[in-house]
């Protein structure tokens, strides 16, 4: 019976999602606790659901009782797991940044909720169709959270990631429409199956169904140059949704790229269409470098870290589309440790927007003086996003490296090498704008000329104007913020900032980010072993 703990892990959040709403008719503070409780229960599900893939291998659950290729399949295995632990911890830790930092009300717990079922829903499905409906449940969950804090700004933000978001579901699900046309189903095993008994890789249909599924799903996952909704909705959403939407969102539909790729169209669909493959490597390759020279180019932190995603999910198609068992070991890597690693540094960025009033870079002048734990959780994480080792951002970029370079020595030609000299200048890129970051907190010091200039707090921080103090509906104290926290003093000079000024629950949170980031750097044979059966799988 421990199958039937799949759908209790798309079930229990979708159906807590309700009770926000319906018991806040009668009670105004109902929702955090809930979201609280129905997010734990995920983790704890997650947890057993890893513990049965580890001690008895991959299951699998028919909904209603239903056997595929007919019904619906829930399916877990070790990427599977990899991804639905990543996706727990991040809704837990996420939450205890936005009981302080905000939005409030019951019905933000409510579309949290729901966001946390549909990407859990996409990481256990097995059926195309089923992830098309969990896509699109993430997707206006998403839309939804990046306008909560009601301003113009966001909802300008929203509404154009509602536009290309939507483009990108209408394309895969004519992807889908497609793959059911040359098979007759839709069951990812099965399909597999049926493109090689029924259609052959070379089919028009099955090309033209991987070409749509790819582009949709590369819209939502923001690769360039299809990324333009990503810088915009990261920096004008509330720093919370932030944090979840950067770390789990393009995250789950990047690992629904390598799932769509390897288990459904296969390696082998790939070694036949060498054009859509190397039209992928380029599309990948150009990503890795114009998300890093923008990033490199910003100075609100939200905006840099953001342009910075296209880059390293650039590096993760590259290593799809590499179609090599090193590549894809490091795109995998790499995912896992992208969450990770974003998560941490948007959490690190609102809580020193909280305390401070700033997301920008030159109003945080001497910032590790004043909150020395927030400053050096993000610095680790900033250097772990160039790529030092020890840390999961090198290992990431060490297997895809090495995967180009064996494709190109292998007989890919120059696309491959490309890959590792793309990785390389983005690796450059990133070190000069996290040198910039580093120099901020520690070496630009107090007392120096020209450092008593704007006020923190009054810069722009993406155009909404506040510091996250006011609660809904509210104004902020000028005395303390909604938390308690002193507010940032008008006219104080930027060397003067207040310290202790951050919340101990997310700063937690951010502390067990930098952990994970740095012990898993330690774990690469470990990592290599845990996917090896996927791997094995994916290149038998």
């Amino acid at each position: 019976m421990t199958d039937v703990l799949l759908p209790l892990a798309v079930v229990v959040p979708i159906v807590a999602a309700t009770l926000p709403l319906a018991l806040g008719l009668r009670y105004d503070r109902v929702g955090w606790p809930i979201a609280a409780v129905g997010t734990t229960a995920v983790a704890g599900i997650a947890a057993a659901i890893a513990a049965e893939v580890v001690a008895n291998g991959p299951f699998d659950h028919a909904l209603g009782g239903f056997l595929p290729p007919v019904g619906i399949e829930l399916v877990a295995d070790r990427l599977t797991v990899a991804v639905l632990l990543l996706v727990a911890a991040v809704s837990v830790a996420t939450l205890a940044f936005a009981r302080v930092a905000g939005p409030r009300g019951n019905p933000f717990y409510s579309a949290y909720l729901l966001l946390v079922g549909g990407l859990v829903g996409m990481t256990l499905t097995g059926d195309l169709f089923n992830l098309f409906v969990f896509l699109e449940i993430t997707g206006l969950t998403t839309y939804a959270l990046i306008a909560s804090d009601r301003s113009g700004a966001s909802a300008y933000a929203s509404l154009k990631y509602l536009v290309v978001g939507t483009v990108g579901a209408s394309l895969y699900l004519l992807g889908v429409g497609y793959v059911f046309l040359a098979t007759g189903t839709l069951n990812m095993l099965d399909v597999q199956a049926q493109i090689v008994a029924q259609a052959g890789y070379g089919d028009p249909l099955v090309r033209a169904s991987y070409a749509f599924i790819v582009t949709g799903l590369a819209l939502k996952i923001a690769i360039f140059p299809v990324h333009s909704w990503q810088p915009d909705a990261y920096q004008r959403a509330p720093d919370s949704v932030t944090t979840i939407v950067a770390a789990l969102v393009s995250t789950t539909s990047a690992y629904a790229l390598i799932r769509v790729t390897y288990t459904v169209f296969t390696v082998d669909f790939l070694a036949a269409n060498e054009g859509i493959a190397t039209a992928l490597l380029v599309v990948s390759t150009v990503s890795i470098v114009a998300g890093s020279a923008l990033a490199a180019m910003q100075s609100n932190l939200k905006r840099m870290f953001a342009y910075s995603s296209v880059a390293q999910f650039g590096m993760i198609g590259a290593a799809v589309a590499l179609a090599n068992e090193t590549a894809l070991l490091g795109g995998i890597v790499h995912l896992i440790g992208h969450g990770i690693m974003k998560f941490g540094l948007f959490l690190g960025i609102g809580l020193l927007a909280l305390g401070y009033g700033t997301r920008q870079m030159e109003d945080l002048a001497s910032a590790a003086r004043a909150a020395p734990y927030t400053s050096g959780g993000v610095a680790v994480l900033g250097l772990a996003l160039v790529g030092i080792p020890p840390s999961i951002g090198f290992l990431g970029k060490w297997y895809i490296g090495v995967g180009a370079v064996d494709a190109g020595l292998a007989g890919g030609g120059a696309v491959g090498i490309a890959v590792a000299a793309a990785i390389f200048v983005s690796t450059l890129f990133t070190l000069s704008y996290v040198a910039r970051l580093l120099e901020r907190f520690y070496f630009a010091g107090a007392g120096l000329p020209g450092d008593h200039g704007e006020v923190p707090g009054t810069g722009d921080d993406g155009g909404r104007g506040d510091d996250h103090a006011a609660t809904d509906g509210g104004e902020a104290s000028p005395a303390k913020t909604a938390d308690g926290l002193p507010a940032p003093v008008e006219g104080a000079p930027r060397s003067s900032l207040v310290p202790d000024r951050v919340p101990t629950a997310p700063l937690l949170a951010l502390g067990l980010a930098v952990l994970a980031t740095v012990a898993l750097g330690f774990g690469g044979f470990a990592l290599a072993e845990w996917f090896d059966p996927f791997l094995t799988e994916a290149f038998a």
